[in-house]
């Protein structure tokens, strides 16, 4: 499971996910890749299984890149405890996800490949995805200059 090797603190707010992604929103490594459409916490597992489902499908051929890293603590109260007595203790960590965020890429196979591996890992996450490829978000640049 991907988790950082320590934090400054452990225990976190829970933020808000309003807004695009600012960063991250374009194919840097790949030739295709899954950007998600809309914002959600994706856990470590989750990206783990997404990343499992891709690299079986395309049969140790090609690369994947993972492009988010869980690095948010989520805390839990147990079940049937009394409101108060501070905050939960640490139960898993998650990747704020903003529409419009690559968060897997993949090159070396071929285009039907790609998109069949992409497509299986994107039943493995919590948010609608798109597949895109790297013409489709550099297309809407180049065209206009």
């Amino acid at each position: 499971m991907l988790m950082p090797k320590r934090v400054k603190r452990r225990k976190q707010f829970r933020g808000s996910m309003k807004g695009k992604a600012l960063r991250g929103n374009k194919i840097t490594n790949g030739e295709y890749g899954i950007v998600a459409m809309e914002p959600c916490w994706i856990r470590s597992n989750q990206i783990e299984a997404a990343r499992v489902a891709m690299t079986r499908y395309i049969k140790r051929g090609g690369k994947v890149w993972i492009k988010i890293f869980p690095d948010k603590p989520v805390t839990t109260k147990p079940a049937e405890t009394r409101m108060g007595s501070g905050k939960g203790t640490l139960e898993y960590w998650v990747a704020v996800v903003k529409p419009g965020r690559v968060m897997f890429e993949i090159a070396g196979v071929s285009e039907e490949v790609a998109k069949e591996a992409l497509r299986l890992a994107t039943h493995k996450l919590p948010c609608k995805c798109k597949i895109v490829s790297r013409a489709d978000l550099e297309g809407g640049d180049n065209s206009e200059n």
